[in-house]
C-alpha cells in the first residue's frame, strides 16, 4: 500500500514538484480562503472539469505558500479499484503511520472520486469529529450531500467546478486581444462557442476526447450506477435534451418521442442532471408555480451540446453560456401571457439574452414593463464584461 501513496503523493520524496496546470484564480480564492474554515470541503462538476487539478494546485499552496510539512498532506483518488477494499480511516490511519505522524498533529486530507467509497458520508463523519484534519472531497455527482441520513449537514461547503468561462479560454489557449485588434473577439468568442469549456478538450480540440468523456459518464456515472441496460437510449435521450437547450420541456413529450414511461424519462433526466450533463431552470414566481410550471433546460457545457447538435444556432448558444455564468446567483426564467424572459437571478435583476439582435415588439414591450431596477439586454461578450460581472459578487 506504501508504494501506492507514494505513487499519489510526489510532494513526499519532491516538495517542490512540478504541477503542469493553468490557474483558475477565482476557484483557487475560494479554495484557500476555505482553509481557515473547520468544514469538509467537497467540489463537484462534470467528470474532467479540473477537479483534481483544483486540489493538486491547493496542495502545491500549502506546501510552497504556506509551508506546510509533505507529509501531512494525504492524497488519493479512490476510483482505484486497488482501494476498493480500504475505508476512509484505515487510509488515513495507514498514512499516519507511514510517516510518523502524531495522532494529534493536523493532517490535510485529499479524497478525489470520494463518492466511490462505500458510506462515505458516515466515514467523512467520524474523521472530522474526532480527527485534527482539514478535509477536501471531490465527486462528480451533484447528490454528494443528499442523504436519508443527515451524517454531514452542517459539516459541508460545496464548491461547483464550472467549465473555463471565455476569459479562462483565452489564458487556456494563450490567446491575447490587442487594442487594435478588438474585432478579433468576436471571432475568438464564437471559437469558444465551439469549443466550450471542458479544459483539456480545450488544449487538445480532439472531439474523440469529448465524445469518449460523455460516453464515461453515460457508462460508469449512469448506467453502471443505476443498472440502465440500454445505453443506446440514454445517448438518444441525451441528444434529445441537447437540442432542446434553451426550451421548456415536457415530459410527457420526452416520454412519447423515446418510447419510455413518463416515470422512466423523469427518472433519467435526474441522471442526467446528477451528473451535470444538464441543468434544470424554474419559472419564477410562487412556490407552485416553480414546482409545477415546466423548466427549461441548458447544456452544462457548450461544446458537448454542440458535439451533439452541431454549431448552429449561435442564439441559443449564447444563452446557454450566458446562464452558466449567472448559475451560482440561481436564475429562474420569467413568463406571462405567453411572452418569456430569459432570467431573473436571486438579486433581483433581469436578463433578455439576444446575441447579436435587438428584443422587438410585445416581447420588448414586456421586458421594459417589469418593475426591476436592474435590468439588461445581454447582445454580446461586451455587455456581459458590463451588465453581468457587475453583479458577480452577490
Amino acid at each position: 500500500m506504501s508504494q501506492l501513496f507514494y505513487r499519489y503523493n510526489p510532494w513526499w520524496e519532491v516538495p517542490d514538484f512540478e504541477l503542469k496546470a493553468f490557474d483558475r484564480p477565482k476557484l483557487m480564492e475560494k479554495m484557500i480562503h476555505s482553509l481557515t474554515l473547520r468544514e469538509i470541503v467537497f467540489l463537484t462538476g462534470l467528470r474532467r472539469i479540473g477537479k483534481s487539478t483544483l486540489l493538486k494546485l491547493l496542495i502545491k499552496h500549502l506546501i510552497s505558500v504556506l509551508g506546510v510539512k509533505p507529509q501531512n498532506i494525504f492524497y488519493i483518488s479512490l476510483d482505484d479499484y486497488l482501494l476498493s477494499k480500504s475505508n476512509l480511516l484505515e487510509l488515513t490511519d495507514e498514512f499516519r503511520t507511514l510517516h510518523g505522524v502524531k495522532f494529534s498533529e493536523k493532517v490535510y486530507l485529499f479524497f478525489d472520486e470520494v463518492a466511490y467509497q462505500k458510506d462515505y458520508q458516515q466515514q467523512l463523519k467520524n474523521l472530522y469529529d474526532s480527527h485534527n484534519v482539514k478535509i477536501y472531497a471531490s465527486s462528480s455527482q451533484s447528490s454528494i450531500l443528499r442523504s436519508d441520513k443527515a451524517y454531514i449537514t452542517g459539516r459541508g461547503k460545496v464548491i461547483e467546478v464550472q467549465p473555463l468561462d471565455f476569459p479562462e479560454y483565452m489564458n487556456f489557449k494563450e490567446l491575447q486581444v490587442k487594442t487594435e485588434d478588438q474585432h478579433l473577439k468576436d471571432y475568438y468568442f464564437e471559437q469558444y462557442m465551439r469549443t466550450g469549456g471542458i479544459p483539456e478538450y480545450v488544449l487538445r480540440g480532439d472531439s474523440e476526447y469529448l465524445k469518449e468523456l460523455v460516453d464515461d459518464i453515460l457508462m460508469k456515472d449512469i448506467a453502471a450506477q443505476h443498472g440502465v441496460r440500454d445505453t443506446i437510449l440514454l445517448k438518444e435521450f441525451l441528444l434529445l435534451l441537447m437540442e432542446q437547450a434553451g426550451k421548456r420541456y415536457s415530459i410527457t413529450k420526452l416520454a412519447n418521442i423515446l418510447k419510455l414511461s413518463p416515470d422512466t424519462a423523469r427518472r433519467y433526466l435526474q441522471y442526467f442532471e446528477e451528473t451535470y450533463l444538464i441543468h434544470l431552470v424554474p419559472r419564477y414566481g410562487k412556490t407552485n408555480e416553480r414546482l409545477l410550471a415546466p423548466k427549461k433546460i441548458f447544456a452544462a457545457d457548450i461544446g458537448i451540446r454542440t458535439l451533439f447538435t452541431g454549431f448552429r444556432d449561435k442564439g441559443s448558444l449564447f444563452e446557454n453560456y450566458v446562464y452558466l455564468l449567472l448559475k451560482p446567483r440561481e436564475p429562474a426564467y420569467l413568463y406571462e401571457n405567453g411572452l418569456e424572459i430569459d432570467f431573473i437571478t436571486k438579486d433581483k435583476t433581469v436578463y433578455e439574452v439576444k446575441y447579436q439582435t435587438e428584443p422587438e415588439g410585445k416581447q420588448l414591450e414586456f421586458f421594459n414593463s417589469l418593475k426591476y431596477t436592474n435590468k439588461y439586454i445581454i447582445k454580446n461578450i461586451d455587455d456581459i464584461s458590463r451588465y453581468i460581472k457587475r453583479h458577480s459578487s452577490l
